[in-house]
Order: structure tokens, then sequence, then C-alpha cells
């Protein structure tokens, strides 16, 4: 069944063909048809890329956080598309949903259609103009894992919340969250604080589940860190070595190290214009992987270098998808099949079940930005850095790992970024540790981990500002509820 969707016309192209030629008013006539031509041709490609993330947007939101609980288009376009001006939604965007092929495809005014398919285990993708389908095979994921009702917390839900450790004074955690909850413009849809292994407070917005896998943005980049953390621990690669990547061994680029990439500090040259509907242009490079279907591993490793690596700290999407591409070649050289490889080295271990990681037309992970992971997962996650890698005697990450992550990258002289996890250094949160470093998302997604108090705290939902003073606030009434 096809659900076809058409918005009202509204005067945004008369606006727009106004703001465009005023500005030239002086200029001749000639010269005026050639400016405008061009800036109508730059117009048009910036409602194109509209249109193809707010297709991905909707695609995932019905089949990806669908997979918990059913939401129709209309209520994924109010909640996730049209408040946020980032993603350029526009009241005459038409809109068509494929329930059988899973593909949703979106038209803007003047601008070719744009499709994103849902494959299943991989998500959603954004499809290249003119395209049906994707250039791989995608693979389901089995979660080698029982039925998390029977098994003990943290590999199941059994036991989550109980016994509560001593000490906590579970009426001020509830009084704590109470208060974040209430603090509507933040838009948090899960919230959940775990205590030296304890799940001691948990809330979620009407609708949203522990088990809701939701849009996590570049908390994937701590993934990303994890996984070559792995490589690291199985003795298949080395934190200083040269990044093995062939593109970059006959320039200067050969002496970026896999810890450059990781502290980004590689030096690429690589524009970062910002996350804005008016900003989603070819021009715009970082942001690029999210609304144009490119191979994101090449668009990563293509730039030529601009300063010597570990001497700028620049947060490009450059650096994390080149790890990601020196992942996916190591796991394939050594016979592993890379789309199941996260679930299998990562996920299985910690008893995630709900991750689902998206990839570009061929199959490449953009875990930079395109993750999606419930609230009780991302504490699992926290709970192995909190752990110092280890997870119920098992070493998976290596030794010292955590310790590199949450130190300040040379390069930052800020100190606020190490491996790939932003730093309370200096503190951008008062009333919360400096020891605190966390994986971080656009619009306030955070996993923060405390290890001098043994919490971790989970924030998830779209929030529309600063989420920081938001976050210091939540943060320290829970830790006056807990033991010093």
């Amino acid at each position: 069944m096809n659900r076809n969707r058409m918005n009202p016309p509204s005067a945004f192209p008369m606006l727009v063909a106004f703001s465009i030629l005023a500005p030239f008013a002086s200029l001749s006539a000639e010269d005026l048809t050639a400016r405008a031509l061009t800036e109508k041709e730059k117009q048009r490609e910036n409602m194109e890329f509209r249109a193809a993330i707010c297709a991905h947007h909707l695609s995932s939101g019905l089949w990806v956080v669908g997979r918990d609980h059913q939401r129709t288009p209309e209520e994924v376009i109010a909640q996730d598309l049209a408040p946020f001006t980032s993603f350029g939604w526009q009241p005459d965007f038409q809109y068509q949903v494929d329930d059988i092929r899973k593909v949703v495809t979106v038209t803007a005014p003047d601008a070719p259609p744009r499709s994103a398919r849902y494959t299943g285990d991989q998500g959603s993708t954004i499809l290249p103009r003119g395209e049906s389908d994707v250039f791989f095979s995608p693979v389901e994921v089995p979660r080698n894992l029982p039925d998390p009702s029977t098994v003990d917390w943290p590999m199941g839900d059994v036991g989550a919340s109980f016994p509560v450790p001593p000490g906590v004074d579970s009426e001020a955690v509830a009084a704590a969250l109470d208060w974040a909850m209430a603090q509507e413009k933040q838009n948090t849809r899960g919230l959940v604080v775990a205590y030296d292994g304890k799940i001691i407070g948990e809330r979620y917005a009407a609708g949203w589940t522990k088990d809701t896998p939701q849009l996590s943005w570049s908390q994937g980049k701590s993934i990303t860190a994890t996984l070559i953390a792995i490589l690291i621990q199985r003795g298949l690669l080395e934190l200083d070595q040269p990044a093995p990547i062939q593109e970059w061994q006959g320039d200067a680029r050969r002496e970026i190290r896999i810890r450059d990439l990781l502290q980004m500090s590689s030096g690429l040259k690589f524009a970062n214009l910002g996350f804005k509907g008016e900003k989603l242009t070819v021009e715009n490079e970082h942001m690029r992987v999210y609304f144009d279907s490119l191979n994101v591993f090449e668009h990563a490793i293509t730039p030529p270098a601009e300063v010597p690596p570990g001497t700028r700290n620049a947060y490009r999407n450059c650096d994390p998808l080149s790890v990601g591409k020196i992942i996916r070649d190591t796991v394939e050289a050594q016979g592993e099949d890379y789309l199941t490889f996260p679930q299998r080295a990562l996920f299985d271990k910690i008893g995630a079940r709900s991750p689902v990681l998206e990839t570009d037309p061929w199959g490449n992970f953009i875990l930079s930005g395109y993750d999606y992971l419930s609230a009780r997962d991302w504490v699992r996650f926290g709970q192995l850095y909190l752990q110092d890698g280890v997870w119920q005697g098992e070493r998976i990450l290596p030794e010292g790992w955590t310790d590199f992550v949450a130190t300040p990258a040379p390069s930052d002289k800020k100190e606020n970024y190490g491996g790939m996890f932003y730093l309370n250094r200096p503190p951008r949160m008062a009333k919360v540790p400096k020891d605190t470093y966390w994986s971080a998302g656009f619009m306030g997604q955070v996993t923060m981990i405390i290890p001098s108090r043994k919490l971790v705290v989970v924030r998830m939902g779209p929030s529309p500002g600063n989420v920081y003073p938001y976050l210091n606030e939540t943060i320290g009434r829970v830790l006056n509820a807990i033991p010093n």
C-alpha cells in the first residue's frame, strides 16, 4: 500500500526569488541574468538536499524507531522534522511512503524528488538521484542474546534496578528526574541514571520506552572509537601506527596516525559549515554525509593535508569516517563480515539488542552520526567504559584505553576533547566532577561517564538549544542523592 501526503503550497518560492535577486539590483541585465541563474541552481540544490535528509528521517522514523512502537508519517514529521530548521522541512514539501518496498520519497518545489530506502538491519539509506536501490546486499544482524526478560542485568533486564545500592536517596533521585522531565522545552525522550551498576532512576516521554532505538547522532563517533579499540585489543592495529590507508601513502597524509584521527587532529582540509537548512550544500563537506548519497569513506579520505597532523583540533567527520574505513578494511582482511561485526564484537558482548547502524549506498557505516540505540543500551555502553573496558571478567578494550579517550587531545587548547569523547576540563558543567567524560550527539544526545562517582547518565531526545545547563542542573541534583 502506498501512503501519499501532499501539503498545501506556500509563498516560499516567491520569497526565495526576491531574496536572491534583491542584492544584485545594481548589476547590468546581462550580469544579473547570469548571477541569478547561478543562485537559482544553488537554491535548487539546497532544496533537493533538504528533501533527501527529510526522506531519510521519515524512513528511519517509521521503520527504525518504529521497530519499538508504530509511528505515522504525520507524527514523524511533526515530532522529528518540522520543529527543527536544521533539516530544512518546508510546508510545501510533498512525500510518498511505499510500505511494500519500504521507500520514502520527498519532493521539494522546483527540485528532483529524493528517496530513502529502509533495508532492515542496516537502517535507512538515502538513494542517489534516479536510483531505486542500494549498491550492496543488506544482511540480517542476529542478536546472539536470549530474551532480556529472562536474563539478569546488565546482559538482560532482570533486576536492572533492584536492589538499590546502599546510600542512594531514591526519593531525591526521583525528584531530580521529575524536575528534568518537567523542562518540556528540552524535549527529553529518555533519561536514565545508573549508579554502581544499577539503574536508580529512569524516565521516558509518552510513546518512548527503554527499548526504543533513538537517533543518537555523533555518539556514533564514540562507537567508532570503541570498535577500533577492539581491533587494537586483538593485536590487529596499534594506536600510534600511521593510518593504514593506501591512498595516503604517497603524500603528507602518510604521517597521520590512528591516534590523530581519534583526537580529531588529522589536519585534513575539510569544511564544516554547520548544520543549518540553508547550509545543506556540496561545500559543506562535514555535514554532506547526512544529506547526500555519497560513498562516505571515499569522501572522508579524499581531502588533502592542510596542516601537520596533531597540530590542530578540528571537529570534522573526515576523521571518524577515515577510522571507519580502517575498521572495514581490517575486519574484511580477517575474513569477517563487516556489517555484523559491531553486533558480534561489541553489542552482543554487553547485552545490547537495539543498535541499528546505518550505511551509505555502498554499505559503509555512517558511524559519524547515523546510529540508533535505546537509552538502556547506551547505559550498557557507558558501563563498559566505567568498568575500564572490562565486562563480566573479559577485557574488551585495551588496558589504558579509557584513560586515552578521557585525556585532552594535545592539539585541543581548550582541553575539552579527548579520543572521540568530550571532557569536563575545564568544567563545562560546574556541578559535575572534572573527571566526567561523555559521548555526545547533535541536539543533546549524551552518555555521561563519571568514574569518581560510579555514575552513568544517559539523556536522549532532540533538544532545540544548549543542553548543558540543563544537564548540569539535572546531574547536580542526582549527585546530591548518591554517596560521595
